[in-house]
């Protein structure tokens, strides 16, 4: 059984086939968090010290033992008011203005299959594949009620955690926080991995000691944005790929969160995750509830390498929905780098036309289709075709499309209006602004406030009258500014906390009507690139378009960031032309083609615009992404090289699940004279077999994840001279395990 009570040793043990999860039933009632590791049938309290420790307080009724204090035990759900003063996962406020309340454990339930949350977004599975555990904590004088929630799928070694707070009294709470998860860790020497960025620069690694003081990381700005990512990894200082602890905390929301991370004064480590508490401000009505997002917590013993492969699989099988969840999708081209809102439908007609010819599959129509929208001035909530600057109907234009035998694809931005639009003339109280001030505005634009139902409802009538005309393949879902005049016009008074939280349901429930209405859709997030790259939108969009820069040599870093927690084919990736637009770089397209591939797979510029050589080069890279796709995006990915600090190669492999195939990356990123021998290091293959490349050559796989694969000598035409690959040449190196006969 997955969860497993003890009622003699009063623990509460989640196992999966590798690791378990324990809780115990302490002093008062208190709920502790004893143990998260490898598996083990014991109780682990035993390592929990208590002790008369100076100015910490003890519950009332443990007057006559001042050794238990909530302040030093390690705890499950911590709340401000019980004497723990360190960070809170929930945090409540009367209506006299008192603020604290102290939850004790009251019961628990078990139940077969996983939980889900209603008009949120969360791990799914089938009845037998999961088990549900349910605990409930009360506060009887605030006479609330906090239900844990607990999803357990065992063959895949991930727990999930939520919580739903319930207001049994008879007047009005305010919640200041509600967390849907918090870890502690009684022992060892731990650091944070965080994911941290900027627009066209999202989720660099970074590592970092967690000593004797609080680390907090979020976002204040209504998504979960391009600073910082909803996912973390607590891991042990020695911890590498291959080797050591570690644990992940992975948010499924794409709102403001705050991830607070802490060592206390007698070592235990904190990390609470939830929804950003400033300004949350939730009021709970009696007989209310609220429902905290969802967790998805892994535990590795083997390295970072095993953690990511854990939430690539859960991602990929158990948040990603609908037929194309693990699908090759169409190798796109989109046009907003190759004519911005500069186009007519002629152009696009010639941009498809040449693109079919090398193999493409699909166009995607970007911003600038509809209303008045030739600049980013006007236009956005009129989503109306603007046949005038298209020359025909949306419908005519993809049946253009279609008899190229390409898919077709439009690019939205529902959640967004301009002042200068028929939309905000007829409805300014749809629109996000604070009585009496000058909003600030985004790209020109304003939020719409999608936390009432009929501003969602009049969005999407607009928008599906377009999609059942051009029955269009693909819609690409963007948000190009954070949110920040909160305001809803619908009430006298809503906080922050409660329009922030519905306005994220509002964006969630537009794109559940979109997928209900087209269940055949390939939907792609979007938020100015990576600025809500997270699993609450991968449960939507199997994909997300990974950032705005897409020049090859940053895509890397971008891509190896977000490889950590998010799988390969969920990577939005296109080919763009150079000198890049972002960073004026040029790299071969050979180099391009490479780095794309570790995504979907596209391009991103006018293909009638580059030469025969690089038209050919297309080709093949079109029928290489094909012929390795199965791998690319179902491989075990392995990260080679750590980009952010080894600034001479980048490289990563795929190794399928029979270890009978890899295929391994290399960029070079910076060469020198008279270069030193470099070896790649592989990983993941089977250590007695031997595999041998395209070119014949044959390696042991030992001897490849133990000294690594020579760095490739290029050729030099002409001569019998090799040299050095040179900077920004990029490998594919596909290794096949050899039969050895008897």
């Amino acid at each position: 059984m997955p969860v497993v009570f003890d009622e003699q040793a009063s623990t509460i043990t989640i196992n999966t086939e590798n690791t378990s999860y324990q809780m115990k039933i302490g002093p008062c009632s208190i709920l502790m968090h004893t143990y998260y590791g490898p598996r083990i049938d014991c109780d682990a309290g035993y390592a929990v010290s208590y002790r008369d420790r100076g100015f910490s307080v003890n519950p009332y009724d443990s007057i006559e033992n001042r050794r238990v204090s909530s302040d030093t035990m390690p705890l499950e759900y911590p709340c401000e008011g019980s004497g723990d003063h360190r960070a809170p996962a929930f945090s409540l406020r009367r209506k006299n203005g008192a603020v604290g309340c102290d939850l004790r454990y009251v019961n628990h339930s078990i139940h077969a299959g996983k939980y889900s949350l209603p008009g949120l977004p969360a791990v799914y599975a089938e009845e037998e594949e999961a088990e549900t555990l349910l605990v409930t904590l009360q506060d009887q004088s605030a006479h609330i009620t906090v239900t844990l929630q607990y999803g357990i799928l065992p063959k895949l070694d991930i727990i999930t955690r939520a919580a739903c707070v319930v207001n049994d009294g008879d007047e009005t709470v305010f919640l200041d926080n509600a967390a849907s998860a918090n870890v502690d860790i009684i022992a060892g020497n731990w650091e944070l991995i965080h994911f941290y960025g900027r627009h066209a620069g999202e989720r660099n690694t970074a590592r970092t000691e967690i000593g004797q003081r609080e680390i907090v990381i979020g976002s204040r700005r209504g998504m979960s944005s391009h600073h910082e990512n909803p996912f973390v990894i607590l891991a042990e200082s020695d911890t590498t790929e291959l080797h050591g602890q570690c644990i992940g905390m992975c948010f499924v929301y794409s709102g403001s969160f705050a991830c607070n991370v802490s060592k206390d004064a007698f070592g235990t480590v904190r990390s609470v995750m939830g929804i950003q508490p400033e300004h949350f401000d939730y009021p709970l009505e009696p007989g209310e509830s609220f429902q905290a997002p969802e967790v998805i917590l892994a535990y590795s013993g083997s390295g970072l390498g095993h953690l990511s492969h854990l939430y690539h699989k859960v991602i990929s099988d158990h948040i990603c929905r609908g037929p194309w969840r693990n699908a090759r999708r169409p190798v796109l081209i989109n046009n907003w780098e190759a004519t911005t809102m500069n186009f007519d439908g002629d152009l696009i007609v010639s941009i498809a036309k040449k693109a079919a010819e090398l193999g493409v599959e699909m166009l995607v129509l970007d911003d600038g289709w509809f209303g008045a929208r030739n600049t980013d001035m006007a236009g956005l909530g009129d989503w109306v075709v603007n046949e005038k600057k298209l020359g025909c109907t949306m419908g005519e234009l993809a049946d253009k499309i279609r008899a190229m035998g390409m898919k077709f694809g439009l690019w939205i931005e529902p959640e967004m209006v301009n002042e200068d639009s028929d939309l905000f003339r007829t409805h300014p109280d749809y629109a996000m602004r604070i009585p009496g001030k000058d909003p600030a505005l985004g790209r020109n634009q304003l939020v719409l406030d999608f936390s009432r139902e009929e501003v969602v409802d009049n969005i999407f009538g607009q928008i599906s009258k377009v999609l059942d005309e051009c029955r269009a393949d693909y819609v690409k879902m963007d948000m190009n500014r954070p949110i920040v005049d909160v305001y809803s016009a619908v009430a006298e008074y809503q906080s922050q906390g409660k329009i922030l939280y519905n306005y994220i349901k509002g964006v969630y429930r537009f794109m559940d009507m979109l997928l209900e209405r087209y269940p055949d859709l390939l939907l792609e997030g979007c938020s100015g690139g990576g600025g809500r790259f997270d699993a609450g939108m991968l449960y939507y969009c199997p994909q997300i378009w990974c950032s705005d820069n897409t020049d090859a040599i940053d895509r890397i870093r971008i891509q190896y960031g977000t490889s950590f927690c998010y799988p390969l084919k969920t990577m939005g990736a296109h080919v763009s032309a150079v000198p890049n637009g972002d960073t004026k770089r040029c790299t071969p397209i050979h180099t391009r083609g490479v780095v794309a591939m570790e995504g979907t797979f596209g391009y991103e510029l006018d293909l009638n615009l580059i030469s025969e050589s690089e038209m050919e080069e297309v080709k093949e890279q079109i029928v290489t992404f094909k012929k390795y796709w199965d791998l690319l995006h179902n491989g075990t990915y392995y990260r080679l090289t750590d980009v952010m600090k080894n600034r001479s190669e980048a490289a990563w492999m795929m190794v399928s699940e029979d270890q009978k195939e890899a295929l391994v990356n290399i960029v070079v990123l910076d060469t020198t004279g008279n270069c030193p021998n470099r070896y790649i290091r592989c990983a993941g293959l089977d250590p007695m077999a031997q595999y041998e490349d395209e070119k014949g050559t044959v390696y042991s796989g030992n001897v490849l994840m133990t000294i690594g694969l020579p760095m490739p000598l290029k050729y030099v035409p002409n001569t019998q001279w090799r040299e050095f690959a040179r900077e920004y040449d990029a490998f594919q190196i596909h290794l096949v395990k050899r039969t050895v006969s008897a």
